[in-house]
């Protein structure tokens, strides 16, 4: 899933992880840079930035970035409902947010960490690195998670999602929490908004994209995509 929409930005770059099902990429942005809008997709990211690193939490709705006085960012993109048992934080407890790593974890640790892709000859690499180590070391995501992703997206309800993942819609809900940030129905929500979002942007019409992925109707989609990405659907084809 593309996290951004970015403008007025130099140069960015993105490629699959060795970390299952995450994206390292990297921005330079331009001396005077614009706003960033991070459009929410259910993922959680790393991010490096001249000697600091933050935690930017899973985003409910757009998310404007103030321009930044850095010119250089390295990130990993970690898809839904990883990030929480690879960096032991409820995702819940980021909503919304970008955190220094700092406030999280042991400050020498993340002096380690930031020292070491400070003074990498590839930042890129040295960001996946820390990734896998955190892998490594707590262990892979619960694949209960993962099939909760994959049967959302499919466009289920969130009733059929907990019974065919073995779950009751409490304890769906709890652990929709830890691992997302908010309960199945937002993450739904959330899920199908990216896919009207990828068909957006290859210019297919309004009314058929909501007729394929799960919307009721055109005002639908529009009333989603204004909720969720703060604008219109036409604003979002030139992003």
């Amino acid at each position: 899933m593309g996290r951004t929409t970015v403008e007025n930005v130099a140069e960015y770059r993105e490629r699959a992880s060795r970390l299952d099902a995450a994206v390292v990429w990297s921005r330079t942005m331009p001396a005077h840079p614009a706003p960033v809008t991070v459009l929410p997709d259910g993922c959680m990211d790393l991010i490096w930035t001249e000697g600091a690193l933050m935690v930017a939490g899973p985003d409910s709705r757009a998310f404007v970035a103030p321009s930044a006085r850095s010119t250089e960012f390295v990130g990993i993109r970690f898809a839904p409902g990883t990030a929480p048992t690879l960096l032991g934080i409820p995702a819940v407890e980021l909503l919304n947010q970008r955190v220094d790593l700092t406030a999280l974890a042991p400050p020498r640790f993340t002096r380690e960490l930031i020292d070491r892709i400070d003074n990498a000859p590839d930042r890129v690499a040295a960001m996946e690195a820390i990734a896998l180590r955190f892998a490594a070391e707590n262990g892979p995501t619960d694949p209960v998670l993962t099939a909760v992703v994959d049967t959302l997206s499919a466009g289920a309800t969130v009733a059929h999602t907990a019974a065919s993942t073995g779950m009751s819609p409490r304890m769906l809900h709890r652990r929709s929490l830890f691992a997302f940030g908010y309960g199945p129905k937002m993450l739904a929500r959330i899920l199908r908004f990216q896919r009207a979002l990828t068909a957006i942007r290859t210019g297919i019409p309004p009314a058929r994209i909501a007729a394929t992925t799960g919307f009721a109707d055109q005002a639908h989609l529009s009333r989603e995509v204004r909720y969720l990405a703060g604008c219109s659907i036409n604003t979002l084809k030139t992003r």
